[in-house]
């Protein structure tokens, strides 16, 4: 199964027409910065390609830590909310299966909630191995399928799933096969599960009156080290080797 492109960049379009497309509250939105920060070992001013961007969100946070910053993403008018908050940022509108990059041109790599949007990654690992230079670092983040939540309310295969605010392309992700794809294109990978990224908002009205519960179990349940895999998000992370 492969992605259906023009069915993601109609659903984002019509999304960016309505609203700006941040689910996050914003504690949550600086926990996922602070975790790109610590994974990524970030030097001062280091220069970033963010892969599915969106309206530029993270981008923007990124930004305004002082690093040089470039987003992605394959909606135009997404990217269209990007650069009037922020114009400094360049934003490209491109497919993250044949990025326009260089080969070994690229320090990090951020993959923004966009892995669960392909039902095939490798393509796009691919990718990201390509335009890493060597000792260079990519991590990602996704909704981790091994969370009860996630899988009751956004696996296809759950009695309970809604299809409520996503595209037939989104599925939440098992963090041992997206190691594997990504160690299958000569990328070292690991995983760390993230718990506490409360929403802001989700599409369904009667998800939305349980939003706060879940916010609840999220931060308290969870944070258990026995229970990390189990957490909300995994971030798989990792360097390309020096030849």
């Amino acid at each position: 199964m492969q992605q259906d492109k023009q069915k993601e960049v109609a659903f984002f379009d019509n999304l960016a027409s309505s609203q700006e497309y941040n689910v996050f509250t914003d504690e949550a939105n600086n926990k996922i910065i602070h975790t790109l920060e610590t994974l990524l070992a970030l030097a001062p001013g280091a220069r970033l390609l963010d892969l599915g961007c969106g309206s530029g969100i993270f981008t923007q946070l990124l930004k305004a830590r002082g690093y040089d910053c470039i987003g992605l993403d394959l909606s135009q008018k997404l990217l269209g909310l990007g650069k009037k908050a922020t114009p400094s940022i360049p934003y490209i509108q491109a497919d993250v299966e044949a990025l326009p990059f260089a080969t070994n041109s690229v320090d990090y790599v951020i993959l923004s909630c966009l892995l669960h949007h392909l039902p095939n990654p490798e393509r796009c690992a691919q990718e990201v191995s390509r335009v890493l230079k060597p000792n260079g670092k990519f991590v990602a983040f996704d909704p981790n399928r091994l969370n009860p939540f996630m899988y009751l309310y956004r696996d296809r295969s759950s009695p309970f799933y809604s299809s409520n605010g996503v595209t037939e392309n989104e599925r939440p992700v098992l963090p041992k096969q997206l190691l594997r794809v990504f160690n299958q294109v000569g990328l070292q990978a690991n995983s760390h599960f993230v718990d506490g990224l409360a929403f802001r908002y989700v599409a369904s009205g009667a998800a939305r009156g349980l939003l706060p519960i879940y916010n609840y179990f999220d931060r308290t349940f969870f944070k258990a080290h026995f229970l990390r895999l189990f957490r909300a998000f995994v971030f798989t992370y990792g360097i390309k080797p020096a030849i």
